[in-house]
């Protein structure tokens, strides 16, 4: 069994579309024993007609995601993570990127209003292991993985999405930050390169951290 770090009870790993963050998490999980939090993005009747039609489709998909979104960190807030870590695959702050990408101002405006009465008292993580790739590493990770409804994801929104999350990270302090290039590292399928990441993680002291396999 693999030993994180005891500080770290709620560990998020976040990053834009095929970046490989839903994979680490599990992987993490699995390793250390610990509970998982995943999205739900299958679950999400709006999804595959926003991928078609962003116009017709893009606030309900948006909504969809922020009530589920929610309703996951509530639960979150009544877990003990003193006694047990939990790795989740999202955080809420990062619902707003989506929409900032996707919706019209009107829209937009909607939705603030409903993220501000909605979003509930979450707890910080721990540790946050933002995913980086170039954009055509997302583009082709997207591609290859063959998820029937993501065939309808332009390039550039991709393009775009990373670029948002980029941003995001570069602003970010409510957590320690550990910022992972994963264009050559295989979570899944190469253990070492698990191996090389958790090693990182022990050796973090600062609040921002970066690895890059070969540097």
């Amino acid at each position: 069994m693999t030993r994180l770090p005891d500080k770290y009870r709620y560990i998020v790993v976040e990053g834009p579309i095929g970046a490989g963050k839903t994979s680490l998490a599990r992987v993490m999980a699995e390793r250390s024993g610990s509970s998982l939090l995943l999205e739900e993005p299958d679950t999400n009747p709006f999804l595959p007609g926003f991928y078609q039609d962003r116009t017709r489709y893009a606030l309900p998909a948006q909504l969809y995601f922020l009530f589920q979104r929610a309703k996951q960190v509530r639960a979150l807030n009544q877990s003990d993570l003193f006694t047990s870590v939990t790795i989740a695959d999202f955080m809420l702050e990062k619902d707003p990127l989506f929409a900032g990408l996707t919706l019209s101002d009107d829209e937009l405006t909607l939705y603030d209003q409903v993220y501000a009465s909605l979003k509930p008292r979450a707890p910080a993580p721990d540790l946050v292991i933002y995913l980086q790739a170039s954009p055509e590493t997302l583009v082709e990770r997207v591609r290859q993985r063959g998820v029937a409804y993501e065939r309808g994801i332009p390039d550039e929104y991709l393009v775009r999405l990373a670029e948002t999350y980029a941003r995001f990270f570069y602003q970010y302090e409510a957590a320690p930050v550990l910022t992972v290039n994963s264009e050559n590292l295989n979570f899944v399928d190469q253990p070492g390169d698990f191996d090389l990441l958790l090693e990182r993680i022990h050796a973090m002291r600062g609040p921002r951290e970066f690895f890059n396999l070969g540097n």
